[in-house]
């Protein structure tokens, strides 16, 4: 079950927000862990004890952390939670690539056909969110930054909570632990929560989904069908698929938790506007990228070490990151080449950057992130490579490429426009100039008119959710 369907939008959110609010406040918690238990058992139900195993390991390793005085044994305490975090969601997500690895390694050297056999590992749906929601429980008891959860019951809430359960943002527990206990809601913050979902759900469907036909389509082409210009469009169409596929799930999710008394923390913040890849990183999966920074990066030193030591560790963070998001190596290249463009603009590309006319700044970063968006979205190393010469001109067309205007409908044109005008901070920009209307008729004119783009944008996600148009699921493999 997901947000974008029909089933969540029509049976189960209301049915969940009528029972939450005619419950009594101290039942409340329960009834998100049982909501969050059914929603996570209708995609995964044979997954559903690995789940269960977190919340308990985890329950009883902050207890054994926090009680620990000594720094000796307080550093062990840790170092074993890390470990066995880290070891459930190595053994599911990477246990059979590490396993191709090898055997492809001793075919190369021992030419042996197989040396090392496992049975396929399935990945449970959204073990990368909830195992790094468990690390952060941990670490923040660890650092005296939160007090150990003796309710099992708030800690199950914190990990399992549905809005942020597969596909983030990753909130980190200290920034929410006095909401498990207590919350507030009211009229405004339940008005907000719809407004934020309603306008995550309109990126979902009315652009993201529209544009994934063509990104998906131009994917699937072979080598010697796809021209410069059909590879430079299933670039883009990707790059528009994926910012608004997952910034719309992150609107969602945080429209959700205010309809519950939540606070989540922003996602995104219009990464596509940044003129380097340092400022895209600052905009795109802030949760993310805080929780990489805290818990990874300035534990290994961050910038307070020597230069070539703050290189290495850049690199390693976005080696992880890249790891973090598919048990492939195209996820690997992916994050090692953010990573060597973060290294080198901190070597003096920033302060050229700086000093380069503000477009040329723009089109350097768009291209950069385009580009690696194509080894992000590939299914393998070689299809990538591909798709690369493709975008560079250098593969050999044949007569039965295909023509551009014969995979993009007026519709999908419409969405790429939608979906460009949205990459822009307009809708912020608007909203401060409310500020400047004084007469009555023009603030019921704007609230007017927000009230009704609100109400056509569910209309038009309902009528095409009802059609049983295309709507993938691009978080299974994290």
């Amino acid at each position: 079950m997901i947000f974008s369907s029909t089933l969540f939008l029509f049976l189960f959110l209301p049915a969940l927000l009528a029972l939450y609010y005619l419950a009594q406040h101290r039942l409340r918690n329960g009834i998100l862990v049982l909501a969050s238990l059914a929603f996570y058992a209708w995609g995964e139900p044979k997954f559903l004890s690995i789940v269960l195993l977190s919340i308990a390991l985890n329950y009883v390793l902050g207890i054994v952390v926090a009680s620990l005085t000594k720094g000796w044994q307080s550093k062990v305490a840790i170092g074993a939670a890390v470990a066995l975090n880290i070891g459930l969601l190595g053994y599911y997500k990477y246990a059979n690539f590490v396993v191709e690895n090898l055997n492809e390694l001793f075919r190369a050297t021992l030419h042996k056909n197989s040396v090392l056999s496992l049975p396929k590992v399935v990945l449970p749906l959204g073990i990368s969110f909830f195992t790094f929601h468990a690390l952060s429980y941990v670490i923040d008891v660890y650092r005296k930054q939160a007090r150990p959860q003796t309710n099992p019951l708030r800690l199950a809430l914190y990990i399992l909570f549905f809005p942020q359960l597969v596909a983030g943002p990753i909130v980190r527990y200290h920034e929410i632990c006095d909401q498990l206990k207590r919350r507030y809601t009211t009229s405004s913050g339940f008005a907000t929560g719809i407004q934020r979902f309603i306008s995550g759900l309109g990126k979902k469907i009315l652009i993201a989904n529209i544009v994934a036909e063509v990104a998906d389509s131009i994917f699937a082409l072979h080598a010697d069908q796809l021209t410069l210009a059909l590879a430079w469009l299933g670039a883009v169409a990707y790059a528009l698929q994926i910012y608004f596929d997952f910034s719309g799930y992150s609107d969602m999710a945080i429209g959700l938790a205010h309809m519950f008394g939540f606070r989540f923390p922003e996602n995104f913040d219009y990464p596509y506007i940044a003129q380097s890849i340092t400022e895209f990183w600052r905009r795109w999966h802030l949760s993310l990228s805080r929780w990489f920074r805290d818990y990874l990066y300035i534990p290994l030193g961050g910038n307070r070490v020597n230069r070539a030591r703050v290189y290495a560790n850049l690199v390693i963070v976005f080696f992880l990151c890249g790891l973090w998001h598919g048990s492939s190596w195209h996820f690997v290249v992916w994050g090692l080449l953010h990573g060597a463009l973060l290294v080198v603009e901190r070597i003096g590309v920033l302060g050229i950057l700086e000093r380069l006319w503000r477009p040329l700044r723009h089109t350097y970063c768009l291209l950069a992130v385009l580009v690696t968006w194509v080894l992000f979205r590939a299914n393998t190393i070689k299809q990538a490579e591909l798709i690369l010469k493709a975008l560079c001109g250098m593969n050999h067309v044949t007569s039965t490429a295909h023509r551009l205007d014969s995979f993009v409908s007026g519709e999908q044109t419409a969405a790429f426009v939608l979906g460009l005008a949205c990459s822009m901070p307009l809708l912020p920009w608007l909203v401060r100039q409310r500020p400047k209307l004084k007469s009555r008729t023009s603030l019921f004119a704007w609230e007017f008119t927000r009230v009704v783009g609100l109400q056509v944008i569910l209309f038009a996600a309902a009528m095409r959710l009802s059609s049983g148009t295309y709507n993938p699921f691009i978080y299974f493999r994290f």
